[in-house]
């Protein structure tokens, strides 16, 4: 199982100064945040997909994965590539819809752990979101 299934944040959220909704108490992982459910970890990948959006303008995909996983940190046309072509998405300046997201995100997913999401998981939290915002 990777990290990020273990920590129940598929998409690897990093430790910062939020205290994410769904947290375990304690923290046992010092870089990755951990999560209560998997549901939950999905919930805070699109808490920072809706920042994205509105605080940094990032409106396509790649746009947002630039943001996500940075050249300077990652292979990000690599990881690009990979979204675009798991999630389906016509091109890499795909102008992101909401109801798009969850495809996203499962995409995501397996860029960073190296296996499919659950759609039935990613559809959960996607719904925990918009009804917690």
């Amino acid at each position: 199982m990777t990290r990020g299934l273990r920590n129940n944040n598929p998409l690897n959220i990093r430790h910062g100064k939020s205290l994410w909704r769904g947290m375990r108490g304690v923290q046992t992982d010092s870089s990755f945040v951990q999560f209560e459910s998997i549901e939950m970890g999905y919930r805070a990948a699109f808490v920072l997909l809706e920042t994205y959006r509105v605080r940094y303008h990032c409106r396509t995909v790649r746009q947002v994965i630039f943001r996500w996983a940075p050249p300077q940190e990652n292979k990000t046309y690599v990881y690009l590539y990979h979204v675009c072509l798991w999630s389906g998405m016509p091109n890499p300046d795909h102008v992101l819809e909401e109801d798009e997201l969850p495809r996203l995100v499962a995409a995501m997913h397996r860029q960073e752990n190296g296996c499919k999401a659950c759609m039935t998981q990613v559809i959960a939290g996607f719904e925990l979101w918009k009804m917690m915002r």
